[in-house]
């Protein structure tokens, strides 16, 4: 594994030099995590369909146990467990609006990486960079476990376990283990853990940041040290049942609705059931759950003994127990909902529970419908302060102070784009298909065409772990 390691110093030192300003080293981090996690000659997949382009490179890289779709080039870089996901990269022809500029597109948008350390993470959407609207690019970074680089182009950064980066070009910056920064554009800025960060330019900004007390009782990560917490103990155990169906690369078919999409790379288990239009990813964990049309669960997302209510989104990385959610729903990245048999949630239609919000109770609770949700709530009583209703909260004037939140600027706009933003999501994934319309096509209708294709890496000598220099192109 001698070029293994020469690999990892070069990735470490490009992102340390990135880093300086900062004064942030990322080798005691790369270092445990590619000791702890590495999977060595594990192989990697990709999906294949007409309705997704493809052009896949990869040079002198090590993808253990990772899933390529779309159009993606990997150049000096380790990916372990991680999801590169190009369904929704821009197409050529297509025309890009940015601030009422329409920019019209020559060539397919590709997802480049180079340089880069991810370790279980997940790269979606497409560049919302106006400088590279053609291209998705994750140079000199690295990113920790349950990372989500989500329309986010970024350049010598560091992202901290459970950490998010959205809809935001990022340079040159450190984001704290379980942040969530959506804020267009960042530049050589430090968020420090639980830092929970939406702004929308001068327009409007919601802002909330953890106690640091309650949050290490759920995810902390020191220099130097493995991650440990509650949702490290809570994720870890069913990464075991992932591993056998990513042995394979063999088809499978899971019972479903008319209109719905569930990946071979997905965990079913006991009494669940999909309805029509419903968009299950791979890496996502059902038990017990009961999925309603044109409801969808991303990857990462666990949804166990959890009823999933019409048109409910479950973003990327969430987690969902003992809960029903009843209709049109958005469960942001991230999250953490966890009732029980004895302290179940409940919440009503059209709430909007916001990127890592941790719902852990002790009690039952029933959120009301149409509620903005952030924070950490442990009972009812938390609502008060951790909860608004979101007209309430689009009709006021002022900025608003709850507890460890604040929000100023433009409220009705805030909720606006919100919902905007959660429609969209449902349209893209397919949630309004009416069964023969081919505009209102989303991904769980054209899923179904994907076949799955396995490569590998070298099995021993110097180059034990690597993957040989591949270049997948399609026919013509």
């Amino acid at each position: 594994m001698k070029l293994f390691g020469q690999l990892l110093e070069r990735i470490i030192d490009r992102v340390n030099v990135n880093l300086r300003s900062l004064g942030f080293d990322v080798r005691p981090y790369v270092r445990v995590m590619a000791e702890y996690r590495y999977g060595g000659c594990s192989f990697a997949c990709y999906g294949l369909s007409t309705y997704h382009p493809i052009h896949l490179q990869f040079d002198n890289s090590s993808l253990s146990g990772s899933y390529f779709l779309g159009r993606c080039k990997v150049r000096h870089s380790v990916l372990m467990r991680s999801d590169i996901r190009g369904d929704e990269l821009k197409k050529k022809g297509q025309i890009w609006e940015i601030d009422d500029i329409r920019i019209p597109l020559y060539h397919d948008e590709i997802i480049t990486i180079r340089n880069s350390f991810l370790d279980t993470t997940l790269v979606h959407s497409n560049s919302h960079s106006p400088e590279s609207p053609e291209e998705f690019p994750i140079r000199n970074t690295v990113a920790m476990p349950y990372a989500n680089i989500h329309g986010a182009p970024i350049e010598g950064s560091f992202i901290g376990t459970f950490g998010t980066v959205d809809l935001t070009c990022v340079h040159n910056c450190v984001i704290g283990h379980f942040a969530y920064v959506l804020a267009g554009e960042v530049r050589a800025e430090s968020f420090p853990p639980g830092t929970i960060l939406l702004r929308s330019g001068g327009a409007w900004e919601f802002r909330y940041t953890y106690d640091p007390a309650v949050l290490d009782r759920y995810i902390r990560h020191e220099e130097g040290e493995a991650p440990e917490g509650l949702f490290i103990d809570f994720a870890e155990p069913y990464e075991d049942a992932f591993a056998g169906l990513f042995a394979s690369a063999r088809q499978g078919v899971y019972p479903a609705g008319a209109g719905s999409f569930v990946s071979r790379y997905a965990v079913k288990r006991g009494e669940t059931s999909i309805a029509n239009n419903v968009l299950v990813a791979q890496r996502a964990y059902l038990e017990n759950a009961i999925l309603h049309t044109g409801s969808n669960a991303q990857e990462k997302c666990y949804i166990i003994d959890s009823v999933l209510g019409p048109r409910c989104v479950a973003a990327h990385g969430a987690k969902i127990v003992g809960t029903h959610l009843e209709e049109h729903i958005f469960v942001g990245f991230n999250c953490f909902l966890h009732g029980t048999a004895k302290a179940p949630l409940t919440i009503g239609r059209d709430c909007i529970v916001m990127p890592h919000t941790i719902i852990d109770l002790e009690e039952p609770v029933h959120v009301p419908a149409n509620r903005l949700v952030w924070g950490i709530i442990r009972r009812a009583a938390d609502l008060e302060e951790n909860s608004i209703d979101l007209d309430e909260l689009a009709t006021g004037s002022g900025d608003v102070r709850m507890g460890r939140m604040t929000f100023r600027g433009d409220a009705a706009g805030f909720v606006r784009g919100f919902r905007d933003r959660i429609d969209h999501i449902l349209q893209e994934n397919g949630a309004f298909w009416d069964g023969h319309d081919e505009v209102s096509k989303g991904h769980s209708q054209n899923m179904k065409y994907l076949t799955f294709n396995i490569i590998q890496p070298y099995a021993d000598g110097d180059a034990e772990g690597l993957y040989p220099t591949i270049d997948i192109r399609p026919i013509g």
